[in-house]
């Protein structure tokens, strides 16, 4: 009979700190909130809001507020199910400053053993939170990245950013010596020591290739597995530009040495 397996380096039932940096994203806030919460693991989840202007921040306020006086849940401003309020920590940002920015403030409040970057649009869907959690949670993996082009299931649309995102993926390779297929991935998961070590300075969306390459030279063991992927339009809310295209280009040469 064969032996159970034991790697010294697994988590025995670890806390997850879900942060989502969030910038007008009133249509979605309420079910990605939901979907995140009821995946089954023992977690926090904390929100940034980088200053919304569309009404996000005041449904966020609306929770902080109900949570202060005790509540449990919230009504939904979709009109659909209550938000569970027990797991939710809510920060706000005083002035609009970038994706990037808006991580560091989460990154610096988390308490839990994993961390893992969710967006606030329902593009990256948190039912793949056990594959993605699966390699650190066994030991074998210090960061995960959750792929795009590995297999999973995706939405169809604009080729010219599939060759953006696979351009500057390798790119980042080049520079890195990693063999990644999604640098510009959502889906980024850390053991809390690996971002303990590192100092981020980017606040815009150049937070994944400067993430991506301060991991690489912390030579931490690095798994990609692939999700499924949902990807939105501009005329339903997608943000990222050809602007964010040349500076992840920047970043991808600034990062490739000291700072």
């Amino acid at each position: 009979m064969p032996h159970p397996r034991h790697n010294p380096l697994a988590l025995v039932d670890p806390k997850l700190s879900v942060v989502i940096p969030v910038y007008n994203e009133k249509a979605t806030i309420d079910e990605i909130l939901r979907r995140v919460i009821e995946t089954g693991f023992r977690k926090e989840i904390i929100l940034v809001d980088d200053c919304s202007t569309d009404g996000t921040r005041q449904i966020l306020e609306k929770m902080a507020q109900l949570q202060s006086s005790g509540e449990s849940s919230s009504p939904a401003f979709d009109g659909a199910d209550p938000i569970d309020l027990r797991n939710l920590r809510i920060f706000f940002q005083e002035q609009n400053q970038g994706k990037g920015s808006a991580l560091r403030r989460g990154f610096a409040e988390v308490t839990g053993d994993i961390i893992l970057v969710q967006d606030a649009d329902l593009e990256y869907d948190p039912r793949d939170y056990g594959k993605l959690l699966e390699p650190i949670i066994d030991g074998r993996a210090d960061v995960v990245f959750g792929s795009r082009f590995l297999g999973g299931p995706q939405r169809v649309h604009y080729f010219w950013h599939y060759v953006a995102n696979k351009s500057l993926t390798l790119l980042s390779d080049i520079f890195t010596n990693l063999k990644l297929t999604d640098m510009e991935t959502c889906y980024k998961v850390f053991r809390r020591e690996v971002l303990q070590g590192i100092q981020l300075k980017s606040n815009r969306f150049g937070f994944e290739p400067e993430i991506t390459a301060k991991v690489a030279k912390g030579n931490w063991r690095i798994y990609e597995v692939p999700i499924s992927y949902a990807g939105r339009t501009y005329e339903e809310g997608k943000k990222i530009t050809w602007k964010d295209g040349v500076q992840a280009l920047w970043c991808i040469i600034r990062y490739r040495f000291p700072d």
